[in-house]
């Protein structure tokens, strides 16, 4: 039996992944794995029960109980720790900058392959997974792999914006410096630096509705679908 569909869909902070991510799984009939917000989970358990995000014993410990699950509804993919629904408390800007540096670690990202490709090989159809590594590290032979790119002041605009009407207080500048600092942990980290595959099909949303990046990646999907 065949594995399902693996599309691969790597950039850094506000290029878009999520949004064009959840329209092209609804449109597609995929799963959707977002593994930013796993890291998100891990840099929340943390945070609640006091561990260091540079205590490796302790993370190791934390996630070998973690329990994330995603569940889209409506035009929202739902993250869940456990029972918990918490979507809305993993993307703030504190949590934000926790994942960037429990992402750093070793431990971590070896402790969440595992249930990355789980979760991706579950899917009855295809699954999209959207992250900084999927291409390189998660699934360097996934079927269609797409790295999302923006200037940095259209990234930060973007998650200033979506941080405003979550009623998160901040400013565009606070939101530039944190992205500059969380782009460069996540490019200069050791293990599974932030950078396109090779054969990654590289868009640039500077300028570009996010509605024509969704349908450029769709048509090569659906082409690589109908070859396979």
């Amino acid at each position: 039996m065949s594995r399902p569909f693996i599309v691969a869909i790597d950039g850094p902070a506000g290029a878009g992944k999520s949004t064009v991510s959840r329209i092209l799984a609804r449109r597609l009939d995929f799963s959707l794995v977002d593994t930013g917000a796993i890291y998100r989970c891990v840099a929340l358990i943390a945070k609640r029960q006091g561990v260091a995000l540079d205590d490796d014993a302790a993370l190791e410990a934390l996630l070998q109980t973690l329990q994330v699950s995603f569940k889209v509804i409506g035009e929202e993919n739902r993250v869940y720790l456990g029972n918990e629904d918490v979507s809305g408390l993993i993307r703030t800007p504190e949590i934000s900058m926790g994942a960037s540096k429990v992402s750093s670690r070793p431990v971590v990202r070896k402790g969440l392959l595992a249930l990355q490709r789980r979760l991706a090989l579950a899917a009855e159809k295809g699954a999209i997974l959207e992250g900084r590594d999927i291409g390189t590290v998660v699934f360097p032979d996934a079927d269609a792999k797409f790295y999302l790119e923006a200037s940095a002041e259209t990234r930060a605009r973007r998650r200033y914006e979506e941080l405003f009407q979550k009623g998160v207080e901040s400013s565009l500048e606070e939101v530039l410096a944190d992205q500059r600092q969380r782009d460069k942990q996540d490019s200069e980290r050791a293990v599974a630096p932030l950078k396109p595959a090779e054969d990654a099909i590289r868009i640039d949303s500077t300028s570009m509705p996010l509605s024509e990046v969704v349908r450029a990646i769709e048509k090569h999907v659906l082409e690589k679908m109908a070859k396979r």
